[in-house]
């Protein structure tokens, strides 16, 4: 692997362990401020995290486009319709994991597949990377910054001409919920919300589309070029004029995740370059290596079974319970392993349980850098000899 990767792949990773850290805390009732999701406008470095993983996404793109552009039409497609199909299933799998429940009774029961949520962040991605793809290789480079255009402004008219007039970036004002429930089912939809709203519904993809784009078109640049002093200031300079476009944008089209409003994507964009110049200028202008970039580098290469690892492991080990006393109504308190842990070890580490959430959060993370080691090993005994010299 060449110095130029390391860097996308420690990007990659850094992304892939905060997503980790934030969605395992030990209580979501005992979080830090900057590791929630902002309530409705604004933005949180939490909710960062999938747009650096979308742009990330995009800078693979380039390392990945030329090959994928040198097959056939034919062949492309096939690839392509089994990559999204995999990625896709994947998220349908973590939905629907782990299949069974614990129902009124104390009996496991078959989940429904009424109900099963449809999209998700697996299948955003599978979307966004599917149809950036066949974007660039119908328009090459020329058109991408084009495309970029049209999905931002042309989701911006999109929320005004067919969002509700008085507010149109409001729960219940937003155009694509009525567009996912068509689509999709009502009983398909996110319900995290209190009403049926799905954050990576079909309506807020191409937004999303173009955030992958921006990452394919700056790892494409940064292909051609020595990544030197002149690279960084070029990726300086774009986040400046992104930071520019998305302040005087959020005037007229909020900040918003759950919305993937067009500024949002500017914003969390801009933020991915800055983050992305700072592990250049560590990792190839002076040349530093360390555990923190080797362990984001782990992450990095081997981030969707991590992914898909730690979005299983909480779902399945809630099946493991046990009586833990009686509630104040009476009713059988049960707790699991990871509850467990929580309330046992961590919370009564500290007075503010906050730092006690954060301590169970960075100890999942550990377990995953584990599992992510151990990929790596398994990867690397399979490899023929040849490939390794």
């Amino acid at each position: 692997m060449t110095t130029r990767f390391r860097s996308l792949d420690a990007f990659r990773g850094a992304t892939v362990a905060l997503m980790i850290v934030v969605n395992n805390p030990g209580s979501f009732r005992a979080v830090y401020p900057p590791l929630a999701h902002a309530d409705w406008h604004g933005c949180t470095p939490t909710d960062l995290v999938f747009p650096f993983f979308l742009f990330a996404v995009g800078n693979a793109l380039a390392c990945s486009m030329p090959g994928l552009e040198r097959l056939p039409a034919a062949e492309l497609a096939g690839k392509l319709a089994r990559r999204v199909a995999l990625i896709f299933g994947l998220g349908l799998l973590l939905n629907a994991a782990p299949f069974v429940r614990w129902d009124a009774q104390g009996e496991l029961a078959w989940r429904s597949l009424d109900t099963l949520r449809l999209m998700g962040v697996l299948q955003r991605i599978a979307l966004a990377w599917g149809a950036a793809v066949l974007i660039v290789r119908a328009t090459g480079q020329r058109g991408v910054l084009w495309w970029v255009a049209g999905l931002l402004l042309g989701y911006w008219a999109a929320c005004v001409g067919l969002g509700d007039a008085a507010d149109p970036y409001s729960l219940q004002g937003w155009f694509g919920t009525a567009l996912d429930r068509g689509l999709l089912g009502t009983s398909h939809l996110y319900r995290g919300e209190g009403v049926p709203f799905d954050p990576e519904g079909l309506a807020s993809t191409a937004p999303a589309v173009a955030q992958v784009l921006l990452g394919y078109w700056v790892g494409e640049r940064l292909l051609r070029q020595p990544l030197d002093a002149q690279a960084l200031r070029w990726l300086a300079g774009m986040a400046l004029g992104l930071f520019a476009a998305a302040f005087a944008w959020q005037f007229v089209m909020p900040v918003n995740k759950k919305l993937w409003t067009s500024p949002y994507v500017l914003l969390s964009t801009a933020w991915a370059l800055v983050l992305l110049a700072g592990l250049i200028f560590h990792v190839e202008g002076r040349g530093r290596d360390g555990v923190v970039l080797r362990a984001a580098e782990l992450f990095g290469r081997h981030a969707l079974p991590v992914y898909v690892a730690s979005g299983l492991v909480p779902r399945c080990q809630a099946l493991l319970r046990w009586h833990d006393g009686v509630n104040t109504t009476g009713s059988t308190r049960f707790t699991n392993p990871m509850d467990w842990a929580w309330h046992t070890v961590f919370e009564p580490l500290a007075a503010d349980p906050r730092q006690g959430s954060l301590l169970f959060a960075l100890a999942n993370l550990a377990g995953y850098w584990l599992l992510a080691l151990a990929i790596d090993r398994l990867v690397a005994r399979r490899r023929p000899a040849t490939s390794r010299r």
